[in-house]
């Protein structure tokens, strides 16, 4: 005897096979209403891909490194000052 488990499964392949077999599909509300824009006023063409702007330029590795690096050495510094300091 299936499970309950096992009757939802059979029933919503059944639907699905019954959805997919359906022949005509109606168009989504979106579709629908760009279909009634673009009837009056068709969209003009659109490039694939928009040219890239102009980009800053990318700092090299060495630089990114340098610079953690002297963060690091600044507050190892500071840190080692507060130590050191009488109270």
């Amino acid at each position: 005897m299936p499970t309950h488990d096992q009757n939802d499964d059979q029933e919503r392949e059944y639907d699905l096979r019954w959805a997919e077999s359906a022949e005509h599909k109606e168009p989504s509300a979106r579709a629908r209403m760009l279909a009634a824009r673009w009837k009056h006023n068709p969209p003009g063409p659109v490039p694939f891909r928009a040219d890239p702007g102009p980009s800053a330029p990318r700092r090299s590795s060495w630089v990114s490194t340098a610079v953690v690096l002297g963060c690091v050495a600044l507050v190892i510094v500071v840190i080692g000052y507060l130590n050191t300091r009488p109270y």
